[in-house]
């Protein structure tokens, strides 16, 4: 199956100059489920940290569907079985794979809608291709159909999957590289262009030739660092918190029938709790899902800055205005009376009841492991046709490395605390 006529190049600051040859992939690229992707930073509120980190998910999808190309067409040099519809079905699994974020990405996950956003990538991917059937009378059924069942690891050639989603994915291996790029944090800089050369397949699974092995080892090591850094900077932490604390109140209010203002779509997300099975009961969900992005959170919270409700506004100028809260980290668990410490703080400052001095002060976990047991192993081929686990090949990654889980824990509160 060759779909070749729409030859686009978008221009990336992180790969140069991308072809998107196919024409169904340049049409996902033009559904308006994709293209809210434009409206959805990467990373959420890392941009308070490293002003430069207000990429989209957007870049990332493109970046990732760069490498994709990339990838197959080096399996294919090696050898690896892989047909003209399965290279372009592969190519919209991981365009699509992140289609289903929340604004903020990760950080509006169970909040706006009690559903993960894997679960609802998978109900966008079959909207889109309804709505490409419509437009194209099936002419796209089939690579669709096949792009899904990679997506959801249900196609026979796994490694296709694997691709997608696994320990050395190609959304792995450009988040590393974009979000480096535009953080300016050197540590998530790998050498993606030689990991790529080096993958292989064996026995239906992905694979790195052995020349590759030390590539892989500063993959791993990088995303380690890069979490500690970027992804879990106490500085995100807290924001993210705050942002999950001002829709807690919001959703708060609107149960007890107070009006609030704001995003038309944000304000019934947040009026009701839709489940996935509110999903399949009212397909108009997935639209109205889709009008909620980045823009909405932050102007609807812009207006509740003014609202009457006072722990409502005092979290929304927090935000706003970038008084985030104050953040300890420690390698065990926060005694019971150091919270309540910071709590009575908070509630002498305010003026409020202990329980509503839980929107200014609570406790979490941070972890960090670069790398999970629990999923398939990295696996290394060697020339002489063996293959082993990473664990077992590397003489820098031994298991006790790899297994090694960081866990600390935190408490937030509002900076006048600690200064008391």
């Amino acid at each position: 199956m060759a779909i070749t006529n729409k030859r686009k190049i978008v221009n990336d600051p992180v790969y140069g100059f991308l072809t998107i040859e196919d024409d169904v992939v340049f049409d996902v690229i033009s559904h308006p489920a994709f293209q809210r992707q434009r409206r959805i930073k990467q990373l959420g509120f890392t941009y308070l940290v490293y002003p430069g980190a207000t990429h989209t998910r957007f870049g990332h999808m493109l970046g990732a569907l760069n490498l994709m190309r990339r990838a197959l067409e080096v399996l294919r040099v090696k050898g690896v079985g892989i047909t003209d519809t399965e290279m372009v079905a592969a190519q919209l699994a991981i365009l699509l794979h992140d289609v289903g974020h929340g604004p903020f990405s990760h950080t509006s996950e169970f909040v706006i809608a009690e559903v993960h956003h894997e679960e609802l990538t998978q109900l966008y991917m079959q909207r889109i291709k309804s709505d490409l059937h419509r437009v194209f009378w099936g002419r796209y059924d089939e690579v669709m159909d096949m792009a899904i069942q990679i997506f959801d690891d249900s196609y026979p050639k796994r490694f296709l999957h694997q691709l997608v989603s696994s320990q050395l994915d190609m959304d792995r291996l450009d988040y590393l590289s974009r979000d480096s790029f535009f953080t300016g944090v050197s540590e998530g800089v790998v050498g993606t262009e030689r990991i790529i050369n080096m993958l292989n397949v064996y026995d239906d699974e992905l694979v790195i030739d052995e020349k590759g092995i030390y590539s892989v080892e500063k993959f791993i090591i990088s995303r380690r660092l890069m979490y500690w850094q970027v992804y879990l900077h106490k500085t995100v932490v807290a924001a993210d918190a705050l942002l999950l604390n001002i829709l807690r109140r919001a959703r708060y209010l609107l149960s007890r029938g107070e009006e609030l203002r704001g995003s038309v779509y944000l304000i019934d997300f947040l009026s009701h709790h839709y489940t996935r099975q509110s999903f399949d009961d009212r397909p108009e969900l997935l639209d109205q899902f889709m009008m909620i992005d980045d823009s909405d959170i932050i102007a609807t919270i812009k207006g509740w800055m003014l609202h009457q409700d006072r722990i409502l506004s005092i979290l929304a100028d927090q935000l706003i205005n970038r008084h985030l809260y104050a953040m300890r980290v420690s390698d065990t668990p926060f005694a019971i009376d150091t919270i309540d410490d910071y709590r009575q703080c908070v509630q002498e400052r305010y003026g409020i009841t202990p329980q509503d001095s839980e929107y200014f002060v609570g406790t979490g976990i941070l972890r960090n492991h670069a790398y999970d047991f629990n999923d398939p192993e990295i696996k290394v081929l060697f020339k002489n046709g063996s293959c082993s686990d990473i664990s077992e090949a590397s003489d820098q990654l031994d298991r006790h490395f790899l297994e090694k889980q960081v866990t600390k824990y935190y408490i937030y509160f509002p900076k006048f605390c600690k200064e008391k």
